[in-house]
């Protein structure tokens, strides 16, 4: 498993390497100390839109305890629904919105107009105090169980529904809105949700940019697709809300709650199908391990590594999946060998032999069931890199290096990537193996001196 400095973190596979050498200097070709304290210091970003948001809550806060609660009851009611929705947050994994019914809530009172008929006179330091105070209740669990993202969480939450608050409630109050009806104003919620979300999207990325040090262009499309799933979902029950609690009343919440929560619930099940998915995977994976024909743990070192390599590369979504899954099983032609490779070190093997493994390795993967792209990698992983795809040369550069390092002494970091760098005329990808180096120094991984 990894080791990784305060400040710093591994892919989201949470496995990497640990135990040896640290390398934290790889970048350009030299050893920095300095250079990698810099990398895990906190963002500056990251502080910048905590203290943005710390902020904006206190002075909503404030301005909210001295003029008083309008319309406590609607403000009772929003904020219960935003706080049940905090509390059955997901925190299982790594999802866009982890507490849709909350952020729904949200959005709903900062776009609220009318309650039953009757204007109400709310605004928005009201709108983004109840928010805050829900929100805080609804997180105390999750914080108490040592989230980690919790701040970002909340972060995100207080600057999104504000912005959405004051785009529509000084405007309202001022009855600029009186005229609209029908149409013209569902068109009015749905625009400001639209923008809403896409500020959100771009926070969103640059929260896990700030902490990753992942590039950010990836990072923002993948939060744009995951609009079109839970995204879309939450802002539609928040407009839907908003428009029903005008016309009838606070009944509308409990009644256009329930879709959204059973949405939730129809994605836990799929997210926990998908885990279930990897963890057979990486079961097979270490069916060389458990045969002894690699070393205990390779596969998902290799796989930790080649992730993130892969998002310094700009990949994401699908691509990363494939690459994930293909690195854990690049070995598993092995299982065809009568005499295993001594420590399964396959990148010493001549070019004819590799790729035998590798087409075996192919061989099995598609029998198994799994995506036939992860066959793909498998298979062309020990091809010349200028006829591989990205992932299959990403899986080569990181199986090489993971062998060279374990089985070059104390300075086995160093002397590996040393090694992929003048190899990168014929054997590896230039770009992968400077991502490589990249990702090392960044991250502030070491490598394991056994499994």
């Amino acid at each position: 498993m990894s080791e990784v400095v305060p400040g710093a973190r591994s892919d989201a596979t949470g496995a990497g390497a640990a135990g040896g050498v640290s390398v934290a200097g790889a970048r350009a070709g030299s050893v920095s100390a300095g250079a990698s304290a810099r990398v895990c210091r906190a963002p500056l970003l990251l502080s910048l839109v905590h203290t943005s948001a710390a902020l904006v809550a206190g002075v909503s806060l404030a301005v909210t305890l001295w003029t008083g609660l309008e319309e406590r009851g609607v403000a009772v009611a929003f904020g219960v629904l935003i706080g049940v929705g905090e509390l059955t947050r997901w925190t299982g994994a790594q999802v866009r919105e982890a507490a849709p019914l909350g952020a729904a809530g949200a959005l709903s009172y900062a776009l609220l107009g009318a309650d039953a008929g009757r204007a109400t006179e709310h605004g928005v330091a009201q709108v983004v105090a109840v928010v805050v105070a829900a929100g805080l209740l609804g997180s105390v669990p999750h914080i108490w169980r040592g989230s980690g993202r919790a701040p970002d969480h909340l972060a995100r939450r207080v600057l999104s529904t504000g912005f959405a608050a004051v785009c529509f409630q000084p405007l309202y109050n001022q009855g600029v809105f009186t005229a609209w009806g029908g149409p013209a104003y569902a068109l009015l919620l749905i625009a400001i949700l639209a923008l809403t979300a896409l500020c959100d999207a771009v926070l969103a990325a640059a929260l896990r940019h700030s902490r990753t040090r992942w590039p950010f262009g990836p990072l923002l499309r993948d939060e744009l697709r995951a609009l079109l799933g839970i995204g879309s979902a939450v802002c539609a029950t928040g407009a839907v809300m908003a428009l029903a609690v005008a016309v009838i009343g606070l009944w509308a919440l409990p009644v256009f709650c329930v879709p959204l929560l059973l949405t939730q619930l129809s994605f836990r099940r799929y997210a926990a199908v998908r885990t279930t998915y990897r963890q057979t995977i990486a079961s097979l994976a270490r069916a060389t391990e458990i045969a002894g024909y690699t070393p205990a743990g390779h596969a998902r070192r290799v796989a930790a590594l080649s992730r993130a390599v892969g998002r310094d590369l700009g990949l994401s979504g699908r691509d990363l999946t494939v690459l994930e899954y293909a690195a854990l099983m690049h070995d598993i032609g092995q299982l065809s060998l009568v005499d295993p490779v001594p420590a399964g070190a396959t990148a010493a093997l001549p070019p004819a032999e590799q790729r035998r493994i590798a087409l075996l390795g192919g061989a099995v993967v598609r029998q198994t069931g799994v995506d036939g792209a992860v066959a793909v990698v498998v298979e062309r992983q020990a091809d010349p890199y200028r006829q591989q795809p990205v992932a299959a040369r990403i899986v080569r550069t990181v199986n090489a290096y993971e062998e060279k390092a374990r089985d070059a002494g104390p300075g086995g970091p160093f002397t590996a990537l040393e090694e992929l760098r003048l190899a990168t005329a014929g054997d590896y990808a230039p770009e992968v193996v400077e991502a490589l180096a990249r990702v090392l120094a960044r991250d502030c991984l070491t490598l394991p001196s056994a499994g």
